[in-house]
């Protein structure tokens, strides 16, 4: 079994940065970020695999950065030039065996 941790949400204003990370208690291979907001879908934001492939929704393209430290069994996500759309819970996800592993969420407004 592997446990996720993430944190770095916040309160932000539009244009701002923030940093998630997400930790995992043991080593594992893709990993991935999803939000929901209120009221909509839970949705892939960027996923990375462990040789550092990279994917986007389109709606993050050019802001958001995906990123990895195996040694550490640690996923970034690098927020810039946030938007109020941007706001929601990001997940923490990554699968084994076909069965998926998140992590409790954390929360991220942006707000003027």
């Amino acid at each position: 079994q592997v446990q996720l941790v993430e944190s770095g949400g916040g309160l932000v204003q539009p244009g701002e940065s923030l940093r998630l990370s997400c930790t995992a208690s043991t080593s594992v291979s893709a990993m991935g970020w999803y939000r929901q907001a209120p009221g909509k879908q839970r949705e892939l934001v960027a996923d990375i695999t462990t040789g550092g492939s990279t994917n986007y929704a389109d709606s993050v393209k050019g802001r958001f950065t995906i990123s990895r430290d195996n040694a550490k069994n640690t996923v970034y996500l690098q927020m810039n030039s946030l938007k109020p759309e941007d706001t929601a819970v990001y997940y923490c996800n990554t699968k084994i065996v076909f069965k998926d592993y998140w992590g409790q969420g954390t929360r991220v407004t942006v707000s003027s």
